[in-house]
């Protein structure tokens, strides 16, 4: 799959992604709203025989008007693209996000960047999509211009969880910052998932017989501190159960800095500077302060058997989960 960046975006697409279907949004989660918006689109594209792509906007546009406030990002943009190459994108577009852009009219995003640029024949996106300076464009907006233009509009309305309750990004958010992954995992239809390089530590884990491998994730993640069942899949692919902590270590030190540090079971073998994935199972319990570190090392015994009990009976959500977090 092609990833387009800031740079290439001022580029000639290629003319094999040209006339495609072209889903809109920020998808930040790809939750099960989002997903129901990208899977009519690849199901549009695969009936006419046309590229299937995604445009998406980075930085994320909260982050550019309250840059002192930087969102929570449940994908980033490397794990969006990869989750996205595993739904059958063609390609995913990352346009560059920044003041200038959010002034241009909504009839130039149009013309210049999905008539002009993509040669778009069809758009499917949220009925909530609103762009262009002041946010004027919107649903009515965009289908007058695909008639206009030439070009089909799906609007998709939102999706909704089995209480009637929308399903959206800031409500899962708002779960994982309580350690809620089994609720957020209901709304993702997958298991929440990080991605990060394995890093030094102070390997204490090792001295103790739980040698970690440890990420430091971006200061915004708003992830409750604890213990969690993991399942964790090094550079390379392949998968193993773990259990993880994210926090500050009471422990150990008064004021460090957030780390996850996960113990990967049945591996031994250096992992520095790999990028690996952690993806959350299930909250074990909060981080605690222990008297000592042989209450520390009972507690972790007692964490492997509970993430080795609990993950053990898990199933995959959905054929993305399983993908993600399964094979």
């Amino acid at each position: 799959m092609t990833v387009f960046h800031r740079n290439e975006t001022r580029e000639p697409l290629p003319a094999h992604l040209k006339g495609g279907v072209i889903a809109i949004g920020n998808f930040d989660g790809l939750h099960r709203g989002h997903q129901s918006v990208l899977t009519r689109a690849l199901e549009i594209a695969r009936a006419r025989g046309v590229p299937a792509l995604v445009l998406t906007f980075e930085p994320h546009p909260r982050t550019v008007f309250r840059p002192e406030s930087p969102v929570f990002r449940i994908t980033p943009a490397p794990l969006k693209a990869r989750i996205l190459e595993a739904l059958g994108f063609n390609a995913v577009i990352e346009y560059p996000f920044d003041r200038e852009f959010s002034q241009r009219s909504p009839d130039d995003f149009i013309h210049g960047i999905l008539k002009d640029w993509l040669g778009a024949s069809e758009v499917v996106t949220g009925v909530d999509f609103h762009f262009g300076k002041g946010r004027e464009g919107g649903p009515a907006f965009l289908m007058d211009a695909g008639q206009k233009y030439g070009f089909g509009v799906t609007l998709i309305d939102a999706y909704r969880d089995e209480n009637a309750d929308v399903v959206s990004s800031s409500r899962i958010r708002a779960q994982l910052k309580n350690g809620e992954v089994s609720e957020a995992a209901a709304q993702l239809g997958y298991h929440y998932t990080v991605e990060a390089e394995i890093i030094g530590g102070e390997k204490l884990g090792r001295q103790l017989g739980f040698p970690t491998a440890n990420m430091q994730l971006p200061p915004e993640v708003e992830l409750a501190s604890g213990i969690y069942a993991v399942r964790f899949r090094l550079q390379n692919g392949t998968l193993h159960d773990a259990v993880a902590s994210y926090g500050r270590r009471p422990t150990v030190t008064e004021n460090g800095a957030p780390l996850l540090e996960t113990y990967v079971f049945d591996f031994s073998g250096d992992l520095y500077g790999q990028v690996c994935s952690v993806s959350f199972f299930g909250y074990l319990r909060p981080e605690l302060k222990f008297d000592g570190l042989d209450p520390l090392v009972a507690q972790i015994k007692r964490d492997e058997e509970e993430a080795t009990a609990l993950l053990s009976g898990v199933q995959p959500l959905g054929e993305l989960d399983r993908l993600l977090c399964f094979s």
